[in-house]
């Protein structure tokens, strides 16, 4: 397996891992995200996993400052694994991965949002040693 910096070609890859596991297609979304990380490479970070020619996998991490006063981090935004691939080390190669980015630019602190349902992603990343932050995340409907 091999972790490199996300490519034009491998759009099509990432919109259906990631509609296996929203149920949205979001081409417009991840282009988008794809663009933002060849212009701000030193904040925006986006990776793929592959394997045997294929894309096992994504994540994004971006380095941000002094939001809600908090000091430079680093987060990750996004993962996503094949289901063919989970379960065989992708998500923790891709994230140490990215940590490493992290570290080099300077960061010592990563965070990340899970959905309170997301059973799943929560485990992977409390094994990866990640777990409730000082802060907490509130929300208001405006409907």
């Amino acid at each position: 397996m091999t972790i490199r910096d996300v490519a034009a070609g491998d759009l099509d890859a990432i919109v259906a891992i990631d509609l296996g596991e929203t149920g949205v297609a979001k081409h417009d979304y991840w282009r988008e995200k794809f663009e933002l990380a060849a212009r701000q490479r030193a904040t925006h970070i986006f990776l793929v996993a592959e394997q045997e020619g294929a894309v096992a996998g994504f994540i994004i991490g971006e380095i941000k400052a002094w939001e809600f006063g908090s000091s430079p981090c680093g987060w990750v935004s996004a993962i996503g694994v094949a289901n063919e691939s989970r379960f065989t080390g992708t998500g923790t190669r891709m994230l140490e991965a990215l940590l490493a980015e992290f570290k080099r630019a300077g960061i010592d602190i990563v965070r990340t949002m899970v959905a309170r349902g997301n059973r799943e992603l929560m485990s992977f990343f409390r094994s990866q040693g990640l777990m409730a932050g000082p802060y907490l995340q509130l929300e208001m409907r405006l409907d």
